[in-house]
């Protein structure tokens, strides 16, 4: 499937991994990436998709938030209701991460903090029917520095124990549904400036009515967003 269709190319798409996670720090669009990419999943492959929030670190854009949407486009949402940000942990994220028959795609809660809770995964994460996804979006002030980067990273692969052999980079260079073209193009290059000498960028999240564009001039895949979270007082 071409990248800019749906899902982007790349081995994660080998036949061989079914579980997908997405880590990131709170802010840098992961929730809307893991949506968008649960829902490419659901058209492009005939096994059920179980879409798990595990985020636990914030009241506000919890992929949670679109599972009706997410229930409509074929994909079963898991999540375990909280009171404030009383820390919870869904059921069900082991039997699916190892029944091949299924597609696992985790959204993870933000930072360090949040990767603790699958902690306890990585044992079935760190085989070769996994991929992790961090998402490095070149708009957010913790994400300036390669330092800012290796940093949070670092924290986040210490409590999560998932291995950096696991670990592929998803660049989103988007700051808002106003995002631009030119933005797009120049988020991804700081972003690739950046990381460019110790892990490759493996594809660009860029909104929907920009895809087709950006695909043209990016040099990686892209995953086209459709964009699904938003503030209370924002319309959606």
């Amino acid at each position: 499937m071409n990248g800019h269709t749906g899902l982007p190319e790349g081995p994660w798409l080998d036949g061989t991994r079914h579980s997908f996670v997405f880590l990131g720090e709170a802010g840098s669009g992961k929730s809307e990436i893991a949506i968008s990419f649960a829902r490419a999943l659901a058209q492009a492959d005939p096994r059920p998709v179980h879409f798990f929030d595990l985020d636990m670190t914030k009241p506000l854009f919890r992929s949670r938030d679109s599972g009706a949407e997410l229930e409509r486009a074929g994909v079963t949402v898991h999540y375990q209701e909280q009171f404030m940000d009383a820390p919870t942990l869904v059921g069900g994220v082991m039997p699916t991460l190892r029944d091949e028959n299924r597609l696992a795609v985790l959204d993870v809660g933000g930072d360090y903090i949040g990767a603790r809770s699958i902690g306890g995964f990585a044992p079935q994460l760190n085989q070769p029917s996994a991929a992790v996804f961090y998402v490095i979006n070149a708009y957010r002030p913790w994400s300036d520095t390669i330092e800012h980067i290796d940093g949070t990273l670092g924290k986040i692969l210490g409590v999560s124990h998932v291995k950096l052999t696991q670990l592929f980079l998803a660049a989103n260079p988007n700051n808002g549904a106003s995002t631009t073209l030119n933005e797009v193009v120049e988020g991804f290059r700081r972003t690739n400036a950046l990381v460019r000498e110790y892990l490759p960028l493996s594809f660009a999240c860029v909104r929907e009515e920009l895809a087709d564009q950006a695909a043209q001039v990016l040099p990686v895949p892209v995953l086209p967003l459709k964009l699904a979270l938003a503030y209370p007082w924002q319309d959606v």
